[in-house]
């Protein structure tokens, strides 16, 4: 990642309205939201909403998807995960115990469901 797509994700995720709607978007995730869904969600009016959304969207945070008479917005986690990756990318100048806790810190604080094996 270059520092210019890092600077431009961060100034997106620097606002309130837009850090809420991509959490809102992250809890929402595989499926997405429909914009008007997480307009109402937020309490944020439709327009502002979209003003938002299209930051977020040049930052490449969130994608959106046209179904029907909906665009669904969904977070784009593998570009906030590299963002992570750039800000601790080399942030212990060669000395992994000082980022050690950070890494430790970031391991799912939900961890995926173990599927349940059916008898039959």
């Amino acid at each position: 990642m270059e520092t210019e797509d890092a600077v431009l994700a961060l100034a997106a995720l620097s606002q309130s309205t837009r850090l809420e709607a991509f959490r809102t978007l992250v809890r929402h995730e595989p499926d997405g939201l429909a914009a008007g869904d997480l307009a109402r969600l937020l309490e944020v009016p439709s327009n502002t909403l979209s003003a938002h959304l299209a930051i977020l969207s040049r930052a490449r945070l969130v994608t959106s998807e046209r179904r029907s008479r909906s665009i669904v917005y969904r977070a784009n986690l593998a570009e906030f995960r590299n963002v992570a990756l750039f800000l601790l990318r080399d942030c212990c100048d060669g000395r992994p115990e000082v980022c050690a806790p950070v890494v430790e810190s970031l391991q799912p604080c939900c961890p995926p469901k173990r599927k349940e094996r059916t008898r039959g």
